[in-house]
């Protein structure tokens, strides 16, 4: 028998997403967030979802654009300071010792010290509750030489992505393969 814990934001794992925005001044900015993933194949698509009280709302209501970084194992804890300081306070890549990349098709940046990044433009706004759900479909994505597999693939296993357990609000990382999608299950409902 399955206890109920109730209405809440339990999924698992979420993704560790690095959005990187310019603020009014044009000076780039970082924040961390959980709440977001591929939304649609066809445009490909990723929604994030933010506060109206976070630095980073006005900046993609405005600019019409933002990245998204897969935040890795190797720069966990820059991952967790982008997401726990404002913007407002200073330059959180300077902080970091970050190297910020303006996007050559999207007016926003990116660290480059994070293995991938999706270069996207707004899409669509969508005012949900306390969170506003932005879709950004994705223009670009960039990746490190050194984490591709020999398929010429992005290898999980290099990227090394974090990923939140929104229960505990603690980082993970992945495991090994298990078994390999859309094969597992052919042997099934025959």
């Amino acid at each position: 028998m399955k206890k109920s814990v109730g209405a809440k934001t339990l999924l698992f794992p979420t993704p560790v997403m690095m959005v990187g925005t310019y603020d009014q001044s044009g000076m780039p900015n970082l924040m961390s967030a959980a709440w977001g993933g591929i939304c649609c194949s066809e445009p490909p698509c990723i929604a994030v979802s933010l506060r109206k009280a976070r630095y980073s709302y006005n900046s993609i209501v405005e600019r019409k654009a933002f990245t998204v970084g897969i935040a890795c194992e190797e720069k966990m804890a820059e991952a967790d300071y982008v997401g726990i300081t404002s913007g407002r306070d200073g330059n959180k890549f300077v902080a970091c010792g970050l190297t910020s990349v303006a996007s050559e098709v999207v007016d926003a940046p990116y660290a480059a010290e994070f293995p991938v990044v999706l270069e996207c433009r707004l899409l669509h706004t969508i005012e949900i509750g306390v969170h506003t759900q932005f879709i950004g479909e994705i223009i670009d994505v960039k990746a490190d030489a050194n984490i591709f597999s020999d398929d010429g693939l992005l290898d999980i296993m290099k990227v090394r992505p974090l990923v939140y357990d929104v229960s505990h609000k603690g980082y993970h990382g992945v495991g090994p393969l298990l078994g390999k999608a859309y094969a597992v299950g052919t042997s099934k409902g025959k």
